[in-house]
């Protein structure tokens, strides 16, 4: 069922997976902009930079050589933000609280060509990523203090990336981090309640609609989620319920690496530029218990509203209230979908 105020009027929409809402006001998209616009660099890289410290054969800050590698590289973080040898602690004294946290940080080149980002590559590029990510998150599950495995990627300078080489980076850690803390609840409460996937129903609830449908292939589909947060935001499903990218065989993880590949190209055409985002993928955690009730999903949060150089931000209402947008997600989509066809 379609519903037409959501078009032209402001409302709420609840984030099934948090259980939060976001503020959508589509009446604001027709509003000037006079604010910052952020600068564009579409210059060509080249496909090795003798001063880039995750180059093959280059020499990183820490003095280690990367090897020669030809397809996908994974290191330890020169600079982890968690670290695997801290001593255990706690403070507990009124209202101050605080606990020791101890992890492990990895750096994955997705390629050795500096000029590339996963648009630039094809699926079966991708798919040797995919792999990698699947070898890491089963090497650190079996540590016995690792209980998350979060794999990201911030792509440009907008987002904060420090290093153009197309990477990304895979933090684990023994508890869970805020945001997927509330998908694990939300996820078993409703598996209790109805004894099926969260994202399992409403992915088919989407299927019929098809209103934010962007891409699909045999075993997973591209949509921009009900509940967007970023102007084009969008989270690739498996159609079947998967804990965990471990549960994906070789034909799966393909049509995964194609997902990835069919929107990162797209989002590169919308505003002709190498298109800046963060992306995560939220799985089961490590922590050996049961976790049946876990649908995994992989979300790209880009911050570009309007063109290649007006960003949005999160500022104001968003910081001190609650997530707002302009355009719908059914606006998103169709300018996104319109360029997966193309």
């Amino acid at each position: 069922m379609k519903h037409t105020n959501l078009q032209d009027y402001a409302h709420k929409r609840f984030n099934i997976l948090t259980g939060e809402w976001v503020l959508v006001s589509p009446h604001r998209a027709k509003r000037p902009w006079q604010g910052q616009n952020e600068a564009v660099n579409n210059q060509k890289r080249p496909s090795y930079d003798e001063n880039c410290y995750l180059c093959a054969g280059n020499t990183r800050i820490n003095g280690e050589v990367n090897p020669k590698y030809t397809d996908v590289f994974v290191f330890t973080n020169d600079f982890a933000a968690l670290q695997n040898d801290s001593p255990t602690f706690n403070v507990n004294d009124g209202l101050l609280k605080a606990e020791s946290e101890t992890g492990i940080c990895k750096v994955i080149c997705f390629s050795p060509d500096h000029s590339k980002s996963l648009a630039d590559m094809s699926s079966e590029e991708i798919q040797k990523v995919v792999f990698a990510w699947q070898k890491e998150y089963a090497k650190l599950a079996k540590q016995p203090t690792i209980n998350y495995v979060q794999i990201f990627e911030n792509k440009g300078t907008v987002m904060g990336c420090s290093n153009p080489h197309p990477h990304g980076q895979i933090w684990s850690q023994s508890t869970l981090p805020n945001e997927v803390d509330k998908k694990h609840t939300q996820q078993l409460n409703y598996f209790k309640e109805k004894k099926s996937s969260l994202l399992g129903d409403y992915l088919q609830q989407e299927l019929a609609v098809k209103e934010r449908i962007i891409f699909q292939n045999d075993d997973f589909v591209v949509l921009v989620p009900f509940w967007a947060v970023w102007p084009f935001e969008t989270m690739i499903v498996p159609k079947k319920q998967k804990q965990s990218i471990l549960d994906l065989n070789d034909k799966e993880s393909f049509h995964y690496a194609e997902a990835i590949a069919v929107i990162t190209k797209a989002y590169d055409q919308l505003f002709n530029i190498s298109f800046p985002y963060s992306s995560g993928i939220h799985q089961a955690p490590t922590n050996g218990l049961d976790n049946h009730h876990w649908h995994f999903h992989m979300s790209f949060y880009p911050p570009l509203l309007r063109s290649a150089t007006v960003k949005k931000f999160m500022v104001g209402y968003e910081m001190f209230g609650t997530p707002q947008r302009d355009i719908t997600a059914e606006q998103a989509a169709i300018r996104l979908r319109d360029l997966v066809s193309l």
